[in-house]
């Protein structure tokens, strides 16, 4: 025999199957939490790469363009990942809201959404699948919890 749920199970659990389209929500969630994970990986060994990418700019520009010093690459490196661990961070809890059914899921979801319509043009398909799914019947009873 079981017992009936608490309330607080009641809650975070919400009724009835998760919607077909709820994929088009955490598929492309977590493929930016992947792309973003591998990103950060690579931060440590992007410090030589500035230098080099600047001097390319100035022969291409034809103007002369200062390299940077080893302080400031460093401090572009720290900025850049603790950007990116936001971002990481962002997209897990946003996921994770999504999958439990909460509408504080969805909303974020939508904001990620329309950010990545900028990351052309592989975060637009992406942002376009996220919409569709966001604002789905189905997905939005679903989290409207």
């Amino acid at each position: 025999m079981t017992l009936p749920p608490s309330p607080a199970q009641q809650s975070q659990a919400p009724a009835g199957p998760p919607p077909r389209r709820l994929s088009f929500l955490t598929l492309p969630l977590m493929i930016g939490l992947i792309y973003n994970a591998i990103s950060l990986l690579t931060i440590p060994f992007s410090g030589p790469t500035l230098n080099d990418l600047l001097a390319e700019y100035g022969k291409a520009s034809g103007q002369p363009v200062p390299t940077l010093s080893s302080e400031l690459v460093q401090s572009a490196l720290w900025i850049s990942f603790f950007l990116t661990a936001a971002l990481i961070l962002w997209l897990y809890f946003t996921r994770r809201a999504v999958l439990e059914g909460k509408n504080a899921g969805r909303v974020s979801s939508i904001v990620i959404a329309v950010l990545s319509l900028l990351l052309f043009p592989v975060g637009t398909v992406l942002g376009i699948f996220m919409l569709v799914g966001a604002f789905d019947r189905e997905v939005t009873a679903y989290l409207r919890r």
